[in-house]
């Protein structure tokens, strides 16, 4: 096994390192890097600056990163928020911080040309994108946020940066039921079994690491079987669940394709004829 740390979670290359592992990594220079912020409404992360490459993960509008390099239409960028390492294309990120006021707290949502919802979309949104507000207008009864530009959103569908969710994250994870299911996504247009637990974890005010291994290592405390309830995280080997209830789990899976939910008996039951039996249980 080797002694090298996690590179999803620490940037090193032979030529280059973050300054925080000098000492730790070898490489012929090491950096800090610089802020930026993600630009676009869905970021999505590679191992390799190579689009054939699988997505890690995804970074949503207004997270901020530090950039470690950036060059040949790619940015070697380190989230802020849980850390993560990757590629993703350069003009995803701005060096221009926003004053960021707002979040998204609908599943979805449009961004407008303007304060009318008969108006052009010009954008999608994910829950969990942020947003700077610099005015607000009404029009027939619905309120809009402005943003720069004279573009709008929806003010249903935001709260005030750093407001949670309530406490309940479950409920969170919920309004994603039937959102199609993606390999590395973490966001309302697509999202795997980790990211809709850190996702909707976040929106509660509580963090959570991005994958699933992560999260079984080191999520809350383990538990057992007996003690399931709402709330409560079953894993398997690269699977991760809700608790609804007692019985019933909450998860996107890729055997529906979507955010389902399922009897945990029968997941157990399904699971088990191809990846075994659950490897843990965790209380977050």
């Amino acid at each position: 096994m080797s002694d090298l740390p996690d590179r999803r979670l620490n940037a090193y290359r032979p030529d280059l390192a973050e300054e925080r592992l000098r000492g730790i990594v070898e490489a012929a220079n090491y950096v800090s890097g610089s802020p930026g912020e993600v630009c676009v409404p869905v970021a999505q992360v590679r191992a390799r600056p190579e689009l054939e490459c699988g997505i890690d993960t995804e970074f949503l509008l207004g997270e901020t990163v530090r950039v470690l390099d950036a060059g040949r239409g790619w940015a070697w960028v380190k989230a802020d928020f849980d850390g993560y390492v990757g590629y993703v294309p350069a003009d995803a990120v701005s060096s221009v911080l926003r004053g960021v006021t707002h979040i998204v707290t609908a599943p979805r949502t449009f961004v407008y040309s303007g304060p009318d919802l008969k108006f052009t979309t010009v954008q999608a949104l994910s829950m969990g994108s942020r947003i700077a507000v610099v005015g607000e207008r009404e029009t027939r009864g619905t309120r809009y946020f402005l943003l720069e530009g004279g573009q709008a959103v929806i003010a249903g569908h935001c709260a005030e940066a750093g407001q949670p969710l309530g406490r309940d994250y479950v409920s969170v994870a919920a309004r994603f039921l039937e959102t199609p299911y993606l390999w590395g996504g973490r966001s309302g247009f697509g999202i795997d079994c980790s990211g809709l637990v850190q996702l909707s974890m976040m929106m509660t005010g509580k963090s959570a690491p991005r994958d699933t291994d992560m999260q079984a290592e080191g999520l809350g405390t383990e538990i057992t079987r007996n003690e399931l309830s709402r709330g409560d995280l079953v894993f398997w080997t690269g699977h991760v669940a809700i608790m609804e209830d007692e019985k019933t789990l909450l998860h996107a899976n890729g055997h529906t394709m979507n955010v389902a939910l399922e009897g945990l008996e029968d997941a157990i039951t399904r699971i088990g004829w191809l990846y075994g039996q659950p490897t843990g249980y965790r209380r977050p």
